[in-house]
């Protein structure tokens, strides 16, 4: 829950940093009336919106479970990043036009080093800003302080692009850089916008995150204990920050309760060692079976039917299996 309140403090710097960066580019236009920096203060209005949307679903994310959502409100992450994808490939949109339009139709520009430093400065703070963001969200396995962030960056690499076509058309005279440049960049926060909605519909939609279970099989086969004599239907599904993972966890059949518990337990803190506190993990316990001696390495085991062979190492795709692991050869 102490990630969760984190995630919000640090939502809300965001939300108010970028109602400030806005004013300042907006001051950088009226001050230059360049069609460019138009362009960026444009894309400011988004990252407000988008700032102010991130804030309220991780308000919302940060309540806790109740009897209507049993799982939490996590997912109200994914909606907001969602939108905010949306607004940022809409600003990129924004950007492709006023840029077009500023070829045919140019304006006049005017105290054009001083626009340059003021954005410039606001470029840096962005950064910045999103580079924190990005860094407290893969922590804390926040989506949408990760949006936000990717969202500043990508404010950040437009306001650079903007910046040194500007610097350019200042040393050149050459007025058509200055477009040239804002149609590249626009197509870069285009690129970006796409990516973070694709991501967030899976989310949504609960597609597997094949990096995460990759990473997760990895620990589980690094500290395998000889009692997880088996672990199959392996399954993670996010609700925003926090991970729900269960699975089929087999052991001794001759364990009693508390032998067995002991086993889930450790299955339980290697997880949220690995993966962090916010992990939930529910898990089914079965009984190891005849064929699963040739599997099971345990040793001074009193009821082996038969000798082990070779373990098995659990991979991406067996491990997901809703079927007990065996030798090819017990059919």
């Amino acid at each position: 829950m102490e990630q969760v309140k984190q995630n919000l403090r640090v939502q809300k710097w965001v939300a108010a940093v970028s109602i400030i960066l806005l004013v300042v580019k907006f001051i950088a236009y009226y001050s230059t009336q360049s069609v460019s920096i138009l362009t960026d203060a444009l894309e400011s209005i988004v990252n407000v919106v988008a700032g102010l949307i991130g804030l309220y679903s991780l308000y919302v994310a940060a309540k806790p479970k109740d009897f209507d959502h049993p799982y939490g409100h996590g997912k109200a992450e994914f909606l907001s990043s969602a939108v905010e994808g949306t607004l940022i490939a809409s600003a990129g949109a924004i950007v492709l036009y006023k840029a077009g339009k500023n070829i045919f139709y140019p304006t006049e520009i005017k105290k054009l080093d001083f626009g340059i430093w003021l954005i410039a400065v606001t470029a840096m703070i962005n950064f910045l800003v999103g580079t924190y963001c990005l860094r407290i969200g893969k922590r804390n396995n926040s989506i949408a302080l990760v949006a936000s962030g990717k969202h500043l960056q990508s404010d950040t690499w437009s306001t650079f692009g903007i910046i040194i076509g500007l610097v350019l058309m200042l040393l050149t005279g050459y007025k058509w850089i200055d477009s040239a440049v804002a149609i590249l960049f626009g197509f870069i926060i285009m690129i970006t916008g796409y990516k973070i909605l694709r991501h967030s519909i899976a989310g949504i939609m609960d597609e597997a995150d094949i990096k995460l279970l990759s990473k997760m099989v990895e620990v589980l086969n690094e500290n395998r204990r000889e009692n997880w004599v088996d672990l199959h239907n392996l399954r993670v599904i996010k609700y925003g920050s926090i991970l729900h993972l269960d699975c089929h966890l087999t052991v001794p059949w001759y364990f009693n309760v508390h032998d067995a518990h002991r086993e889930v337990d450790a299955l339980d803190e290697l997880v949220k060692k690995n993966f962090g506190e916010t992990v939930e993990l529910f898990v089914h316990l079965d009984g190891c079976l005849p064929f699963s001696c040739k599997i099971c390495n345990k040793e001074n085991c009193s009821e082996r039917k038969f000798k082990f062979e070779k373990q098995i190492p659990w991979t991406l795709e067996n491990i997901s299996q809703n079927k007990k692991h065996q030798l090819e050869n017990n059919g």
